[in-house]
């Protein structure tokens, strides 16, 4: 059986401003509307946090717009939602959230075999030099790659 994979959302900040350490992947409880509105493409979980209540994961502030064709049944856009893992991952996220400095955040979100997913990573943020010199080696990389590229040419 082939997995098949459409990504809706991903969060490119995240990378940016965090350390990401660990990666699980979550099914989200949502409606029927909101399944409708991410068919479509549309939703925004760069605002997105995650925490742990309960014993049980949620996901709050993600952004999935109303449904256009949705009537008096269309959802809230940013309510909170349950997300579907094993209770010793959720255990590990509760475990990593005691830590100071450590927080919970969504990477993608994402349709993998007709069923709504969202990545989450457990992620410590990153100082203001460090993202200097991520960006610095990004640069560099990509320069070091340009210039082979054009070595390559005048070579052939």
């Amino acid at each position: 059986m082939v997995e098949a994979e459409k990504v809706i959302a991903t969060n490119r900040a995240a990378r940016h401003d965090y350390f990401v350490d660990d990666v699980f992947e979550a099914g989200i409880v949502l409606t029927g509307t909101e399944v409708k509105s991410l068919r479509q493409g549309r939703a925004t979980i760069g605002d997105g946090y995650v925490y742990v209540d309960g014993g049980e994961a949620w996901a709050d502030n993600l952004h999935i717009p109303e449904y256009a064709q949705g009537t008096w049944t269309n959802h809230a856009p940013r309510r909170k939602r349950k997300l579907l893992l094993h209770t010793h991952e959720i255990e590990e996220l509760q475990q990593a959230t005691r830590e100071k400095g450590f927080t919970i955040i969504p990477l993608r979100m994402y349709f993998l075999n007709g069923r709504a997913k969202l990545e989450i990573g457990i992620a410590r943020g990153k100082k203001m030099h460090d993202k200097r010199q991520a960006l610095r080696e990004k640069q560099d990389k990509r320069e070091a790659e340009r210039a082979f590229g054009t070595q390559r040419r005048i070579n052939t």
